[in-house]
């Protein structure tokens, strides 16, 4: 693809959790849901609240404000849950969900619109980036990372499906 078929912009949500915004390709946002009650997994970190059913599948329940180490945010909004496409490729684990509070709010942006806030410290687990997207402080999630710990927490390894 040539530079100039290049997208200019990319639509993009800002998806509320606690009281950070996370910012993704609104591709990857599948479903924004009620909380369902999680089925626990024996032995899971705190932030991993369990799996949920969702369209036939077993979804992992992600707490992200509790991954990254973030505050809670308010506890008078209304929780929902963001079902997201997952990026690694793993057929055992198609999607990933995330707890909300609110609705995500749909944008377009440029690169010009992301500004990189990373002040050289370490990133909190489960975050790739700091950014300021407008007037919004924004983190863009290592989904990848946390889908591949989900697939080892969970025993979804595609190689250990095989075997």
């Amino acid at each position: 693809m040539s530079e100039q078929e290049l997208p200019r912009e990319i639509r993009c949500v800002l998806v509320p959790v606690g009281n950070l915004r996370l910012l993704l390709p609104n591709a990857t946002v599948a479903e924004v849901i009620t909380m369902p009650t999680p089925e626990t997994v024996e032995g899971a970190p705190d932030w991993l609240l369990g799996r949920i059913a969702w369209r036939g599948w077993r979804v992992p329940l992600v707490a992200f404000t509790r991954l990254a180490g973030a505050k809670e945010g308010d506890a008078d909004l209304a929780v929902r849950v963001a079902v997201l496409k997952a990026l690694g490729g793993n057929s055992r684990m198609p999607f990933v969900a995330v707890v909300t509070q609110g609705f995500p709010r749909l944008t377009t942006l440029n690169a010009e619109l992301i500004i990189p806030t990373h002040d050289g410290n370490a990133l909190p687990p489960g975050v790739k980036a700091q950014v300021l997207v407008r007037d919004d402080v924004a983190v863009i999630p290592d989904l990848e990372g946390i889908e591949a710990e989900l697939a080892r927490l969970l025993d979804l390894d595609e190689e250990a499906g095989a075997a």
